[in-house]
């Protein structure tokens, strides 16, 4: 009988909206029924590019559809992601991201995309604790000792980062802000060039990646303070984070996550996320993450998309506290 009350032009949307329907859960049913391609906005060999295998070997030996990882680098991340941002929202394209993802609204004008409305979170994947460290010339073996000797000496402690907003480099702008003291910050062309400098004393401190400092404090070119993040390293279990060691509160790590295209069917990300949330808690893939200083995650859509609110609210009052451009 409602088919007779509908106008002609009510019935057709009406007709419309059953088939899109009928169309949306016949393609949650078959995916996936070819490769699945996710995108990593960096070089290969980092850790984007690491976690994003990872995630293409859960998906391939659980679906046995083949993940082909799409290397697009660029712009510290946003030419690849602009990519998967205009991708078909089918579930097929997938795309990496890391914290520059949450820094990167507050830094640019222009990213070719809305990271809210363009990209739809599927899971966090996982974190890694940088490494507060110090050139052992400096008179310091703590994180108070070493708030105290920066604010006698404003402006004349310089730390040095792998480029201008990237982890270590707000990093240090957080610690600057919130122990109240005035730090120097020194960029340079990646990770590795900043610690070598570091390493020769042409600056004092560094906030610096985990997996490769370590072997430089065990052989005594630089001196451990303090993890960055809001928990100790199990690969440093007696090195205590900043924020137990006089800044309450400070917590920064090098995250990495996982997104699709904003139309994207939500039970597809939900399955997506749930493999995900399921081969990160293996035994396996912890042990993987270990040797690379990572926790892995794994979390539902929900929460990711609430942390990722979080992150960019927090990064954002850093960059424009601390006046931080993008290169």
């Amino acid at each position: 009988m409602m088919r007779l009350l509908l106008k002609p032009s009510l019935r057709c949307l009406a007709l419309t909206l059953l088939c899109m329907s009928h169309v949306a859960t016949a393609q949650t049913q078959s995916y996936p029924s070819k490769p699945i391609r996710i995108i990593v906005p960096f070089a290969a060999g980092g850790p984007s590019d690491l976690f994003a295998r990872a995630v293409g070997q859960l998906l391939t030996e659980a679906w046995g559809q083949p993940a082909v990882i799409d290397n697009r680098p660029g712009n510290s991340g946003n030419v690849g992601t602009a990519v998967a941002a205009r991708s078909p929202a089918d579930g097929y394209t997938l795309n990496t991201v890391s914290l520059s993802f949450a820094v990167a609204p507050s830094l640019e004008g222009k990213l070719g995309y809305d990271p809210v409305k363009d990209l739809a979170p599927i899971s966090l994947l996982a974190a890694i604790n940088n490494i507060c460290v110090v050139h052992p010339a400096l008179p310091v073996k703590s994180v108070k000792e070493l708030i105290a000797f920066a604010a006698a000496r404003p402006g004349q402690v310089t730390f040095a980062s792998g480029g201008a907003g990237g982890a270590q480099h707000l990093s240090g702008e957080l610690f600057s802000s919130m122990a109240n003291v005035k730090l120097t910050h020194i960029p340079y062309k990646g990770s590795a060039p900043g610690l070598t400098a570091l390493i020769g004393g042409e600056t004092m401190i560094g906030f610096a990646d985990m997996v490769i400092t370590l072997p430089h404090v065990k052989s005594g070119r630089l001196r451990a303070l303090a993890v960055t993040g809001s928990q100790r390293s199990a690969l440093v279990p007696d090195l205590p984070t900043i924020a137990e060691s006089g800044l309450a509160g400070y917590s920064v790590t090098a995250w990495f996550g996982l997104l699709a295209p904003a139309a994207t069917p939500p039970d597809i990300v939900a399955r997506i996320s749930a493999e995900v949330h399921k081969g990160f808690a293996t035994s396996q893939m912890k042990e993987r993450f270990s040797a690379m200083g990572a926790d892995p995650i794994g979390n539902t859509p929900e929460q990711f998309a609430a942390f990722l609110k979080t992150e960019m609210a927090k990064w954002a009052k850093v960059v424009k506290a601390a006046g931080i451009r993008g290169e």
